[in-house]
Formats: structure tokens, sequence, C-alpha cells
């Protein structure tokens, strides 16, 4: 595979990645094994938005893109393929307050579904491990 394909796999991962950081707490009241994975993207989600943090995704595109030949992001990939394209610009720390209140919805959703199975006639808790 050349580097502009690596990088345009990149890039549809990276969207891959931001999707589940949206909806991998819902997920998980499914496959509760997701949790994991999904408060670790989450922290990481918090951790770029509040700092000026560089995502390896990113990196790993504009590293391939430039090996293809072609100019590296301008900005960060939510700069160049969200915001302004899926909403204004002008609504971006909107869409941030309304993932976070996603994320903890589908946190508080799980909590609930997990307490409501566990007092459910004929659970099997602790004690079935």
């Amino acid at each position: 595979m050349n580097a502009r394909a690596l990088a345009e796999l990149v890039m549809v991962v990276h969207f891959g990645v931001l999707l589940f950081l949206v909806v991998g707490g819902f997920l998980a009241w499914r496959w509760p094994k997701l949790l994991r994975f999904h408060l670790a993207m989450a922290t990481w989600g918090l951790l770029v938005v509040m700092f000026p943090i560089a995502c390896p995704l990113t990196w790993l595109e504009n590293t391939l893109r430039t090996a293809a030949g072609r100019p590296p992001l301008a900005s960060g990939f939510i700069d160049t393929y969200i915001d302004g394209v899926l909403y204004p610009d002008s609504a971006a720390r909107l869409v941030q307050v309304v993932v976070g209140f996603v994320v903890v919805t589908s946190w508080v959703g799980y909590h609930v579904k997990r307490r409501a199975e566990q007092s459910a006639p004929g659970h099997r808790g602790a004690e079935s491990a």
C-alpha cells in the first residue's frame, strides 16, 4: 500500500475513533468490557481538548501525507475534517459540551443498567464467578 492510501486509511480510522468516543459508552451497555477502552478514549479526548496535546493519529496521517508528497494538515484533524464541515466553527465549544454530555449520559445509563441487572430476581452476582 502506498503512503497516500495509508494516510487515507489513518483518516478513516481516526473518524472511527471519534465515533467510538461519542457512542462507546452505549456500546458498553451490550459489551461491558468496552467500558475500559471507552474510559481511556474519553480521558484522552478530554486531555486533548484541555491541553495542547498532539494526537498520534494526526501525527501519523501527517507523516504519511508528507511521504506521499502531500502537505500535512494545516491544523488538527478535527479542525480540518469536522469543524466548519459538519457544523459551523462557531459551534465547536457547544459540540464539545454535547459530546461530553452524551458520554456522561452513556456512563450513567451503564451504571443504572448494571444495578438493575444485579437487583433482578435470579441474578447470580459475585458468588457465580
